[in-house]
C-alpha cells in the first residue's frame, strides 16, 4: 500500500502514522512550508499522478494532498545499519511530539517482530497443516484468535501487577496458562474460587517480568545451524538416503575411486 493511501485511510479513522520514509526522497528545507527545528520540517505530498498497483479510481479517491511533518533522526547505536533515518507523521505539533519521543516509539517496532515470532514460533503457526485454501484462512483466523485471547489475558494480568504489558512473556504466560487450565476448568467451583485461581494464575505469570534492554543489537541471523539431513524431496515411499549424509565425502569417495 502506498505512502499516501496508508496514511489518509488512517486519518480518516482518527488514528495517526509514524512511517519510514524509506522509497521516497526526503523534502529539503527549502520546499519544506514551515521548518520546526533542526531536521523537522512540516511538508506537504501532492497526490501523485500515477502509482504503480494502484488503479485510476482509488488514485481519484485519496486527498489533493497531505500535511505531514519530516522528521531526521540521527542514529548512534552499535549494531544498527543506517546512521540516519527520516520519520514521516500526522503529528504535526513540535511541541506536543518533540521529535525525541517520535524516535523513541519508533524504535520499539521490534516489538512487532517479536509478536510475529510468537504467532510464528511460539504457537506453531511457522507450518500450517491445512491443504485447501479455505481451511487454510479458517486455521489462520483460529490462531489468530488465540493469539489475541492470550494478549488480554496478558494485558490483565500485567493490569493487576502493574507492570507494563511489553515485560510479560508470551511463552511464560502460554505454559503457565496451559498448566491450570485443568484447574480452571472444573465444573464444581464457586465464583470466589474461580477468581482466586484466576489471581493466582496472573500472579505466576507476571513474578518474572522481562529484562529491558534498550538498545540491545538484534541482527537478522539464525542461530541454530540446520542438520545435515537431505531434504525430502519425492513421496516418502520413492525416497531413498544413502547412508552417507555429507555430499563433499561422497565426492571425495568418488575421487578415490577413479
Amino acid at each position: 500500500m502506498p505512502f499516501e493511501r496508508a496514511i489518509s485511510c488512517r486519518s480518516e479513522r482518527g488514528i495517526d502514522s509514524i512511517i519510514s520514509l524509506c522509497r521516497r526522497p526526503p523534502v529539503k528545507a527549502v520546499n519544506a512550508v514551515k521548518n520546526l527545528g533542526k531536521g523537522d520540517l512540516l511538508i506537504r505530498w501532492v497526490r501523485p499522478l500515477k502509482v504503480s498497483g494502484l488503479s485510476a479510481e482509488n488514485l481519484q479517491a485519496l486527498p489533493p494532498s497531505l500535511l505531514l511533518r519530516q522528521v531526521k533522526i540521527t542514529i548512534n547505536q552499535p549494531g544498527f545499519r543506517s546512521k540516519a533515518t527520516y520519520l514521516v507523521t500526522t503529528l504535526l505539533d513540535a511541541e506536543k511530539y518533540p521529535a525525541k519521543d517520535l524516535a523513541d516509539v519508533y524504535f520499539r517496532r521490534w516489538d512487532v517482530e517479536l509478536f510475529f515470532r510468537d504467532i510464528k514460533t511460539t504457537l506453531g503457526m511457522d507450518i500450517l497443516r491445512c491443504k485447501s485454501p479455505e481451511m487454510i484462512r479458517k486455521e489462520m483466523v483460529m490462531y489468530f484468535i488465540a493469539y489475541n485471547c492470550m494478549r488480554r489475558i496478558m494485558y490483565e494480568a500485567a493490569e493487576e501487577a502493574g507492570l507494563p504489558v511489553r515485560q510479560i512473556s508470551f511463552k511464560t504466560s502460554l505454559q503457565a496458562l496451559r498448566s491450570w487450565e485443568p484447574n480452571l476448568n472444573q465444573a464444581r467451583m464457586s465464583r470466589k474460587e474461580r477468581f482466586g485461581l484466576i489471581s493466582m494464575l496472573y500472579e505466576s505469570m507476571t513474578q518474572r517480568p522481562l529484562r529491558q534492554r534498550p538498545g540491545r543489537s538484534e541482527p537478522r541471523a539464525v542461530k541454530r545451524r540446520r542438520k545435515n539431513y537431505h531434504l525430502l524431496t519425492k513421496p516418502r515411499h520413492e525416497m531413498i538416503v544413502p547412508a552417507h549424509r555429507n555430499r563433499h565425502w561422497l565426492n571425495k569417495r568418488k575421487s578415490c575411486l577413479s
